[in-house]
């Protein structure tokens, strides 16, 4: 069983749901071509790794990046969820790593293989205690950061999401149907990198300090 913290009550995490490509500066820094619909992959609750934790990068890569990305938790479930009611069921939002075995992906992507290997390891997960919407209403734009080492080396606006937070609650419910406690990574933006032993990550969610985390 993994929880997170919603407002510092804790609630169990069920399904951990991750967007690929949802801004297209980043697929192109990737080479990869922008998707019709919404790319979904999953994670194992065992990867979930909240803050105060230390990263450990796995010893079978050796180009593990980082990918800051705004969270949701959803809080109540369902299934065909029209656009227009999706923002009522985010119970909270957060910051979080979608950490990723580059090398690893690569060379499984060329195969034709699934990326879980690359996704899912323990730890690639990181996330934050996550905050209520004010009036219970979701911001319409988030913005958000991350540094490494005191380096700013992601900016994200989620005015540029290819797909945006209801569409994406929506589509999600819509294929697999959505329970309270999931999570959904709702994609990060172009200058994700690789991380080495000793680095201090600094996550900035609408301004205000958001979590941190250092890699072992």
């Amino acid at each position: 069983m993994k929880n997170v913290k919603l407002d510092g009550r804790e609630t169990r995490v069920s399904t951990i749901f991750c967007i690929g490509r949802n801004y297209a500066a980043h697929a192109a820094e990737l080479g990869n071509a922008i998707e019709e619909e919404p790319l979904v992959f999953l994670k194992p609750l065992s990867s979930l790794l909240p803050e105060g934790e230390p990263i450990v990068l796995p010893s079978w890569s050796q180009d593990i990046h980082h990918e800051c990305e705004l969270v949701l938790l959803i809080g109540k479930g369902g299934r065909n969820i029209p656009e227009r009611d999706a923002l009522a069921h985010v119970a909270g939002f957060g910051i979080g790593l979608d950490l990723t075995a580059r090398d690893v992906q690569t060379e499984l992507k060329k195969k034709g293989h699934p990326w879980t290997r690359a996704k899912g390891f323990p730890g690639a997960a990181c996330v934050s205690a996550f905050v209520s919407p004010s009036n219970g209403r979701l911001p319409e734009v988030f913005r958000f950061s991350l540094a490494v080492n005191g380096e700013v080396r992601q900016r994200g606006d989620t005015s540029l999401m290819l797909f945006p937070i209801a569409r994406l609650v929506s589509h999600l419910s819509s294929l697999y149907g959505l329970q309270e406690g999931d999570l959904v990574y709702t994609g990060t933006p172009e200058g994700v990198g690789p991380l080495q032993g000793g680095d201090r990550l600094s996550l900035t969610l609408d301004g205000h300090p958001g979590a941190q985390w250092s890699v072992a």
